[in-house]
């Protein structure tokens, strides 16, 4: 048993509410198991005061999507001076910003694939890189506004037009790159297994195939050469370090083992706080480790600190 007080913060007001629910209670309740002093905050605009009355000796970070994990929620328990958990505020506002986070590993040596940004609202029926290519939100999560172009005859306006968008007028155009899908978590200064990731009935590893039950299966480890296995957890951790990321994260990448001259690997994105639904790939590849859910989450809440 402990005396430590813990706020887990979830929920907020971003597209992933749902899912940092789902995280937050998962967490909270292993939390509670391990005798901690548990509360459950879903997070709303008045944080601030909540936290300054509830006092917790740690914030268990369980938000997602933007201002849980993009430097905003850090700024503030920076300023309440409560230790914390997952990245800090600057490491937290690059992860989040796909096309800085880029342009950061790059310059450590990770392998990119071909991007720019654009003002979705100025493309008209030219298509702004050769297809096939990805449009992407440039600081969401979970998939959510992604979008593949496959051929030329798909027309741009359509799909970068509609009214429905939602997810800001800034978007990443990015080469697509065909093959396996693959991830690679690090937790401290470690990487741990590769995960590949086989999609059931989704063109990619979507909104619905990372959280509907059943939607995809994780292959720990991944059936890849060791040496492939190997350059994949360095440029996890490399990533890592680079964007000066804490606690745990996770590394996207693409795999094509087609590819002449052994594959290429292509580094697409960091996740500075990892999901923790049943269907989350860092309790799997934790497990693989030998860490149970229990012991992942008490390591993270040991790890909070401030500043980070």
């Amino acid at each position: 048993m402990t005396s430590k007080h813990i706020a887990v913060l979830a929920g907020g007001f971003s597209t992933e509410r749902e899912i940092s629910l789902a995280s937050g209670e998962g967490c909270a309740a292993a939390l509670d198991a391990e005798g901690y002093q548990v509360s459950f905050v879903d997070v709303g605009y008045d944080i601030a005061e909540v936290l300054a009355k509830l006092k917790p000796d740690v914030a268990f970070n369980a938000l997602h999507g933007p201002f849980g994990e993009d430097g905003t929620i850090q700024g503030i328990l920076e300023y309440l001076g409560i230790a914390y958990t997952h990245s800090g505020v600057l490491a937290s506002a690059l992860a989040m910003n796909k096309e800085k986070a880029k342009k950061i590993v790059a310059l450590a040596g990770v392998p990119v694939a071909e991007s720019l940004i654009v003002d979705r609202r100025s493309i008209g029926n030219a298509h702004p890189m050769a297809p096939p290519y990805v449009v992407k939100p440039v600081n969401e999560g979970s998939s959510f506004g992604v979008i593949i172009v496959r051929d030329t005859g798909e027309q741009p306006t359509r799909i970068f037009g509609a009214e429905d968008w939602g997810f800001g007028d800034s978007v990443m155009v990015e080469r697509y790159v065909p093959g396996r899908e693959l991830t690679c978590a690090v937790i401290g200064d470690k990487a741990l297994d590769v995960c590949e990731i086989i999609t059931a009935g989704h063109a990619f590893y979507d909104h619905d195939s990372k959280y509907a039950p059943g939607g995809s299966e994780h292959v720990v480890p991944a059936r890849i050469p060791d040496d492939i296995a190997a350059r994949i957890k360095d440029l996890a951790l490399t990533a890592h370090r680079e964007i000066g990321c804490r606690g745990v994260s996770r590394s996207d990448f693409r795999y094509d083992d087609r590819a002449v001259g052994g594959g290429e690997i292509i580094w697409l994105e960091i996740n500075n706080q990892p999901g923790m639904t049943p269907t989350s790939l860092v309790p799997d590849i934790a497990a693989r480790a030998g860490m149970s859910f229990a012991e992942l989450v008490r390591w993270i809440a040991e790890d909070a600190s401030c500043p980070r």
